[in-house]
């Protein structure tokens, strides 16, 4: 491979030049460059022709992604190809990532390492969720982009961890690789980091398709709760040098869960897979149910891994049953607080009461305090809004400690109101939380 050095110039396929200012990593399939293009900075992923099966196919592919465009604007899509260099070297451009988003790297290992203004030392900074809300709906958005992917008829040829860019703040996800997506059922010889790779395919009985996504993202989304690879214990810690024979041992054939109910042989080992042993038990029973399916029916039969509904839906749910303790501030999911009865949730740590309503297209309750908020999702089944807030609990403004729900979508609602009759709250008006309460959304109602 041609390294590119500093100030060389890189024409584009359809005219125009990119200017090399830095290089910015290295990974399995090139380097990656900071460049200039048209007055703006972009990131040029220069290909080693070494690491492809066939380049001239994935350059033949990789054309016609930058043609189709990106199917959602959560992917940092190829925009532009380079020309190739007179022995076959050629490379593409993509826009940068925002600063404001960090490598999952870094949110799994939790630092990344800068340079100390003060002192130019490098030091570690700290790189972890700021609230249970950014994680959950972290594992939201990725879902959902997996989705806009199939829907779009293309599928990953490739991923790791670099793959996927967070805001922690947020929860606000990108996902890169886009240069190795295809169309679905097509084999480019690409694979990806093992952990994120489906057995069949390290296996090469299968090629890469929905099915093989949907193990991926199995992978990603155990990753951001559990911060550990699901297959990663034991038996694989056993072989300190993975050979390519490990691999198809531990990744394939054998292929084994760290929490499989009935086989415990590879069990995360504490002081390496610490997070995995400290998260797993702090998640309600269907989170892990969902995860224990996963990698063990789904291991071996691809018809029985959960699809980005299903995954959609349980995490719309766990997102829902997150309480914030309106006294102490204690923060975590319900299976972590005390139930007092079916209705009442008690704080374990300052013991103060939170209530609950129902919601009828749901099986569960959902923990009301304030600040908590109701997304269209939750209020009209047929949206697959999960990001607009369509209602808020608040406290009442004249009179401090007394709780209520602003409507903050665009139709008014009905609630029944202490003296016992139906009124319409439109748009950013409001009613009192109260143990009659009743709301009619339209579709859905809700009843303390």
């Amino acid at each position: 491979m041609v390294n590119l050095k500093v100030g060389q110039e890189v024409e584009l396929e359809y005219g125009g030049k990119a200017i090399v200012k830095r290089e910015i990593g290295r990974g399995g399939q090139g380097s990656v460059y900071l460049v200039e293009y048209n007055g703006m900075e972009w990131a040029l992923k220069w290909y080693d022709s070494s690491k492809f099966r066939d380049i001239a196919e994935f350059r033949k592919n990789l054309k016609n992604i930058v043609s189709d465009g990106s199917p959602y604007n959560k992917f940092v899509w190829p925009k532009y190809l380079t020309k190739q260099s007179e022995d076959g070297q050629f490379g593409c451009l993509t826009e940068m990532v925002p600063e404001s988003f960090d490598s999952f790297v870094n949110i799994l290992r939790d630092f990344k390492v800068v340079t100390d203004p003060l002192t130019s030392h490098l030091v570690r900074k700290p790189v972890r969720f700021t609230r249970l809300y950014a994680m959950v709906t972290a594992a939201i958005n990725i879902v959902n982009t997996f989705r806009k992917l199939h829907t779009a008829g293309k599928c990953f040829q490739y991923l790791n961890d670099g793959a996927f860019f967070v805001n922690i703040e947020t929860g606000a996800v990108l996902i890169g690789s886009c240069d190795n997506i295809t169309a679905e059922n097509m084999d480019m010889g690409i694979t990806g980091k093992p952990g994120y790779t489906a057995p069949e395919y390290v296996l090469g009985k299968a090629k890469p398709s929905r099915q093989t996504d949907y193990y991926a993202l199995a992978v990603a989304l155990f990753k951001v709760l559990f911060r550990g690879d699901p297959l990663e214990g034991r038996k694989v810690v056993m072989d300190i040098c993975l050979t390519e024979e490990d691999v198809l041992k531990h990744y394939g054939e054998k292929a084994l869960f760290v929490m499989h109910p009935d086989d415990d042989s590879n069990r995360p080992v504490r002081g390496i897979h610490d997070n995995i042993i400290k998260f797993w038990d702090t998640y309600p029973e269907y989170i892990k149910d969902a995860f224990v399916k996963s990698f063990t029916e789904g291991i071996s039969d691809p018809e029985k891994r959960l699809d980005e509904d299903q995954w959609q839906e349980i995490f719309i749910r766990l997102r829902s049953e997150i309480i914030q303790c309106d006294i102490c501030g204690r923060t975590n999911f319900v299976s972590l607080f005390d139930k007092i009865d079916s209705t009442t949730y008690k704080c374990p740590k300052c013991g103060y009461d939170i209530a609950t309503i129902h919601f009828s297209n749901y099986d569960w309750r959902l923990p009301v305090y304030k600040g908590r908020k109701f997304y269209e999702c939750e209020i009209n089944p047929f949206s697959d809004d999960f990001l607009s807030v369509s209602g808020e609990v608040v406290e009442n403004k004249l009179r401090p400690g007394v709780m209520g729900i602003k409507n903050c979508s665009s139709r008014t609602w009905k609630a029944k109101m202490p003296d016992g009759q139906f009124h319409d709250v439109g748009p950013g008006k409001g009613f009192p939380l109260w143990q009659g309460l009743e709301i009619d959304f339209g579709r859905v109602k809700a009843k303390m």
